[in-house]
């Protein structure tokens, strides 16, 4: 995947990323509750994915998230930290034009996907931004339902008011527009007019290297059930019959992260030319000479 740099992460990147040795730890060993969280003061909390594997499984037992009381009709909380991956085993075959746009839009390195958007800062979109995330948050008004996502900083707002998606919008919207309901303990989410810039995800597997098109025809159904208090089941269908010959449904989890907020996280255009200027396009260029 493409990597850009964002101003405010790149230091904590850093001491993220250093190896088992830096932390005095043997080889294979994953980091512990003895490397302290960064926050930004006392009453401030880590972002999600600023937090490693023991942390969160302490936060989860302290908050008792497998036996606590909860209501099926809440699903308000910090969620996940690298999205909710989509099954590429249900994916359905393209239709001759969704073959040809894939084509379009491959990679032409075998570096790095040096087509997709997000290389020159273009937003995600909807649904790539519910599978490529730092964790997402619901927070739940009485007439809408607001999903925070920390990649972008950005959010995309459900209306519970009884309005009906718009037929044909006027204007496409990265993240398109969104009404909810309940169906018993089932939050459903349908969504319509998706500017078709975005990609769905980003792909690399046996077809290439690239991204999965849309057009703006695509409608997305998500079915969330809160199994219990820190389980989050979804159900997403993709039905853009231009780009696939059927619909395309995919199942998931997202576990609660009860001692995290949702922290800020930009893709800041001068940074990431920066960045690949300096990173990407010479690594590629080098591992060709040695080729």
């Amino acid at each position: 995947m493409a990597r850009v740099a964002i101003p405010g992460v790149v230091l904590l990147t850093a001491l993220l990323g250093f190896g088992p040795a830096a932390w005095g730890q043997a080889p294979g060993q994953r980091p512990g509750l003895e490397i302290p969280l960064v926050t930004p003061g006392p009453g401030w909390k880590s972002c999600p994915r600023c937090q490693n594997e023991a942390h969160v499984a302490e936060d989860r037992k302290k908050a008792n998230v497998d036996t606590r009381a909860f209501d099926a009709h809440d699903i308000s909380g910090v969620w996940g930290d690298n999205g909710i991956a989509l099954d590429m085993k249900t994916l359905p075959p393209f239709t001759p034009y969704g073959q040809k746009l894939f084509d379009s839009i491959k990679s032409d390195s075998t570096e790095w996907n040096s087509k997709d958007p997000m290389n020159i800062c273009d937003p995600l979109g909807y649904p790539r931004s519910f599978t490529y995330n730092y964790g997402m948050e619901f927070v739940q008004l009485p007439d809408r339902v607001l999903q925070f996502f920390e990649w972008g900083h950005s959010w995309r707002t459900i209306w519970t008011d009884g309005r009906k998606l718009p037929p044909d919008p006027p204007i496409y919207r990265y993240l398109g527009y969104a009404v909810g309901r309940w169906e018993g303990d089932t939050f459903v989410i349908d969504a319509n007019g998706f500017d078709d810039r975005s990609w769905i995800v980003e792909y690399r597997g046996a077809m290439g290297w690239g991204g999965l098109p849309h057009t703006a025809e695509m409608r997305v159904e998500e079915r969330y059930k809160r199994v219990n208090y820190g389980l989050l089941q979804v159900t997403l269908t993709i039905t853009d019959s231009k780009i696939f010959t059927k619909p395309w449904t995919t199942t998931g989890t997202a576990t609660l992260r009860p001692n995290a907020e949702i922290g800020e996280y930009f893709c800041v255009p001068s940074d990431s030319i920066s960045f690949n200027n300096r990173n990407t396009i010479p690594s590629t260029v080098d591992a060709t000479k040695l080729r």
